[in-house]
């Protein structure tokens, strides 16, 4: 099925996806510059016993997992604006039929209608990756 979205619902979700993309990727650029292995290199050095150690391992897995988790929202939002170029956005990828606006409002980078992402879930028994 098409698109039902209008062209001014189009141009408002783009913008939406530009913006956060734009904001992902100084988030990104920030986050990295906190995670600055140096840093972790020099405490590395200054640790006394394992217990220091796996604090600063902690603290440095955390930091890469919140940067990783960013790139995926980042190629999410990347693959829908693809999808918008392409006049494939918002239709969902298992269906076929339109994904509701309010949905792509609430989540612009939404690659399935709300049914089948339930469904998904369900059947994976996890939250929707970003």
């Amino acid at each position: 099925m098409t698109n039902q979205l209008t062209e001014d619902q189009r141009q408002t979700l783009k913008q939406a996806l530009e913006a956060h993309s734009a904001a992902l990727q100084e988030e990104i650029r920030s986050e990295l510059r906190a995670a600055d292995l140096h840093r972790a290199e020099d405490i590395m050095d200054r640790v006394r016993d394992s217990g220091d150690e796996s604090v600063v391992d902690l603290l440095a897995d955390i930091e890469y997992a919140d940067i990783d988790r960013h790139v995926r929202e980042l190629q999410a939002n990347e693959a829908a604006l693809r999808a918008w170029h392409d006049g494939r956005y918002g239709v969902c990828i298992d269906c076929g039929e339109p994904i509701d606006y309010e949905r792509l409002q609430a989540y612009p980078s939404a690659l399935r209608c709300i049914h089948c992402q339930e469904r998904v879930e369900h059947a994976t028994g996890r939250p929707p990756q970003l």
